[in-house]
């Protein structure tokens, strides 16, 4: 029982929830309505329906046929009032689960419930269960709203007219769903039997309570949970080295799917990457989500994870295994998959085999989640096949066997990679790809006000952005935008002098990192490199070692190797592990993988202990990916290792071109003409020159190998390149570079009427250094930049090039 203390604590956090709604009403109106849609509105009807805390007369007194969206809204808004205090706290907790995080701006959800519950069923009849599980029946039925109106049409419940109301093409599928649920209500009981058996038998049943799992379940799922919401809760990317709550700081990116689809109305949200929508293969169980590296992969996929956590996302999933693809990476045993989840997930505490044989009799009950297939040591290879969950295997060939469906059939599986590591192999196992974009131009300034708790510096912030268009399309990239916020003194201090390039924005964040641990002693000017030499080569030494191995975690050991001292540490670019540190052994990452990259391009340029053939070997890389040569001709040009260890790393190739690329990358920055100044205090300059003209030639030889692969025109027909992802790197390098005269001799040997750059994801860093090259083109050329995602920001980057590109 409660005392009269805790009543009254309570009673009042309760009035709160009714005060907020009648505070909050304007606001609340408006985000409900400012997209113009109602499903918004819909969505929260749903969940108030499913709670018991609407009957189906208030859902039609809220939803009459024509009249406006916001009169609709005010009706609901009235009406939950009316109904008292619990009404109103379900009523935030909807709101909360179902607004975009944008439109929650400003809403305080603090007097709702903390979880949206599935209520038991007092009445066990099929017409009620369509009002129970409103929000999953519509979800579910998304997909198949064809076969659910062929099995009533055959049923003789629906006719030809009912089936064309419900599929009015001016509605989503969403809505069409609805329809049909309203419907099969007012047609009966035995109708709703007949949609509910139509779900069950595709595969989605609706009814978990009543589901009998094993008594240590409940304990074990809570366990899980916890243990999820735990390592989610906090910051994980940059190394979260503010400690800051994932929950302070997370901004929504864009996404996109990879492939058209009709029915998608609106933005994709969250749930929509585990959802129905877009999906391509029916068969397949395994979730692609990719996305260039810093474009937001992990934070998106911890955003995820915390949710489920909570009960706000993906509930129709009891149990979800989170695993870190970088942390796999070190597993030297072989495992099964009961193994897998319960060593490198969570432990239960009793009835192990019990919980697992739950597991798989209900595959559709389960998801996992893998981050970082890109950093995978091991390309993915279908040559061997394990289809036992009981059997035990290296672990990369027990994930390639679950992403395949051999392993787990029926489970749910999230993978996050880069592009460019996800080769055709593995995408005919996909169920569908999502694309994770980066920021929007509102994200920017959405993420940069987080960022800064004084509003004085996020405006200085947003103000410096705006007046440097170059900068801001770098910040579409979620990465390079916490860079910029984090440096925001030394943006501030750079008048004219500010960042354009990748390169100049991490030259910032290794100048603030250097000076921040020694400010009063700190070499003003040109000097500060040279002054922090040492811990820069100890720890580019270390970057470029695990470039070369596709490691990204380090032991002391490797540390030691690499003379790295307790000085070297505290700079903060390395950072202790978060999956891998224990008690008794410490191990430690970069803040990011581009950091790494970065340190490794230092170390390359700086160091006189690198091979000669080094840098040709990066840039050649890209070919070796395009022609599936061996890549053992690469580590000829690194220290030498023993013939079974390179035969280990060239199996690594594939995946790791994309950091090999990120690096060459730093390395054309790194040598710009703009940067000889720096070096010349850190190196003799002979070593820089010879470097710059390994550089400048790789490049032309890189760009004369797509120009010579341009196929003769068709008679009668304009002379066409479609250029490949490859070219658009390419681009990027010579733009870091910032030498006009490399982008001429580039441009020169250039002879098409049009060229074609479809599907190269192109975004607003792009298109800056396509501007900066193609502005040298000696005859005018058609630009075709379909399938790429350009926004408003890289259209005004081209402005540069649009006096010689005539259309675009």
């Amino acid at each position: 029982m409660l005392d009269f203390a805790e009543y009254g604590s309570w009673q009042s956090e309760s009035m709160f929830a009714q005060e907020l709604v009648l505070k909050q009403r304007a606001q609340i109106l408006h985000a409900l309505c400012s997209s113009g849609s109602a499903e918004h509105l819909e969505r929260v009807l749903d969940v108030l329906l499913a709670q018991g805390e609407l009957i189906w007369e208030d859902y039609q007194n809220i939803q009459v046929q024509g009249r406006a969206l916001y009169t609709n809204v005010r009706q609901l808004l009235d009406l939950v009032y009316t109904k008292g205090v619990a009404t109103c706290e379900f009523f935030l907790a909807a709101l909360k689960q179902v607004l975009p995080e944008a439109q929650r701006a400003g809403i305080s959800f603090s007097g709702g419930c903390s979880n949206l519950v599935t209520i038991e069923e007092s009445q066990n009849t099929s017409t009620h269960t369509l009002l129970t599980q409103r929000p999953s029946l519509v979800s579910k039925l998304q997909s198949c709203i064809d076969g659910a109106l062929e099995a009533l049409v055959e049923s003789g419940h629906f006719t030809s007219g009912d089936c064309d109301e419900v599929l009015l093409p001016v509605h989503p599928p969403s809505h069409q769903a609805r329809c049909l649920l309203d419907r099969v209500r007012s047609k009966g009981e035995s109708a709703a039997k007949v949609v509910l058996h139509f779900i069950q038998e595709s595969g989605s049943p609706l009814n978990q309570e009543k589901l009998t799992p094993p008594k240590e379940f409940s304990k074990y799922q809570k366990k899980l949970s916890s243990s999820v919401s735990a390592q989610s809760c906090f910051l994980s990317s940059y190394g979260g080295t503010s400690h800051m709550l994932l929950d302070e700081i997370y901004t929504e990116g864009q996404l996109e799917l990879a492939h058209d689809c009709v029915d998608l109305k609106g933005a994709l949200v969250l749930e929509d990457i585990v959802g129905m929508v877009g999906t391509v293969n029916e068969e397949a169980d395994t979730v692609l989500l990719s996305g260039e590296a810093g474009s937001g992969k992990s934070t998106l996929l911890q955003r995820l994870l915390l949710l489920w956590a909570r009960g706000m996302a993906l509930q129709e999933f009891l149990l979800l295994f989170p695993f870190s693809l970088r942390r796999l990476n070190s597993e030297q045993r072989e495992l099964s998959v009961q193994e897998l989840l319960f060593q490198h997930c969570c432990w239960p505490d009793r009835e192990q085999e019990e919980i697992f044989q739950f597991i798989l009799d209900h595959p559709h009950l389960i998801l996992f989640s893998f981050d970082g297939l890109d950093e995978l040591k091991q390309g993915f290879s279908d040559e061997y096949r394990v289809c036992c969950p009981t059997q035990c295997a290296p672990v990369h060939i027990l994930l390639f066997n679950l992403l395949q469906g051999n392993l787990m059939k029926g489970v749910r599986k999230v993978v996050t990679s880069r592009p460019e590591a996800v080769g055709p192999m593995l995408k005919k196992h996909l169920r569908k790809e999502v694309l994770l974009k980066g920021f929007s131009p509102s994200g920017i300034d959405c993420f940069v006000k987080k960022h800064h708790s004084d509003p004085t510096v996020a405006a200085k912030v947003l103000d410096s952005l705006q007046t440097n268009t170059a900068l801001l399309g770098l910040c579409h990239s979620p990465v390079l935008c916490w860079i910029v916020s984090e440096c925001h003194k030394e943006l501030m201090g750079c008048g004219e002098g500010s960042p354009q390039t990748i390169t100049d924005v991490y030259l910032m964040i290794l100048q603030h990192f250097l000076q921040h641990q020694s400010p009063l002693k700190s070499t003003m000017g040109l000097g500060w490199l040279q002054e922090h030499l040492k811990t820069v080569l100890h720890l580019g030494q270390l970057a470029f070692k695990g470039i070369e191995t596709s490691c990204y975690v380090f032991t002391d050991t490797d540390l030691e190797t690499c003379y790295i001292t307790e000085k070297d540490i505290c700079m903060g670019f390395l950072i202790l592990s978060n999956y891998m540190s224990s008690i008794h052994s410490k191990q430690y990452e970069f803040l990011h993988v581009t950091v790494q990259c970065f340190f490794a391009a230092l170390y390359i340029v700086l160091s006189s202990n690198t091979d000669r053939l080094t840098i040709p070997k990066i840039f050649e890389l890209q070919d070796i990916r395009e022609t599936g040569l061996s890549s053992t001709c690469f580590w000829v040009c690194l220290p030498s290792t023993s013939q079974q260890e390179r035969g280990l790393e060239s199996e690594s190739v594939a995946a790791e071109t994309p950091n090999l690329q990120i690096t060459a990358t730093f390395v054309s920055g790194l040598l710009s003409h703009r940067y000889q100044s720096l070096l010349q205090h850190c190196c003799p300059s002979a070593m820089v020159e010879r470097k710059v003209r390994q550089v400048v030639k790789c490049l032309s030889k890189g760009m004369h190998k797509h120009f010579k692969s341009i196929p003769q025109p068709v008679e009668g027909e304009k002379k066409s390149m479609h250029a490949m992802p490859g070219f658009v790197w390419l681009i990027k390098c010579i733009y870091e570079m910032q030498d006009s005269k490399i982008a001429k001799d580039a441009m020169s040997k250039l002879e098409v009427d049009h060229l074609k750059l479809t599907y190269c994801n192109i975004g607003p860093v792009e298109c800056t250094a396509l501007a900066y090259v193609l502005q040298h083109l000696k005859n005018p050329v058609g630009l075709q930049l379909d399938n790429n995602s350009v926004g408003d920001v890289g259209v005004e980057q081209l402005l540069p090039c649009m006096h010689i590109c005539n259309s675009l």
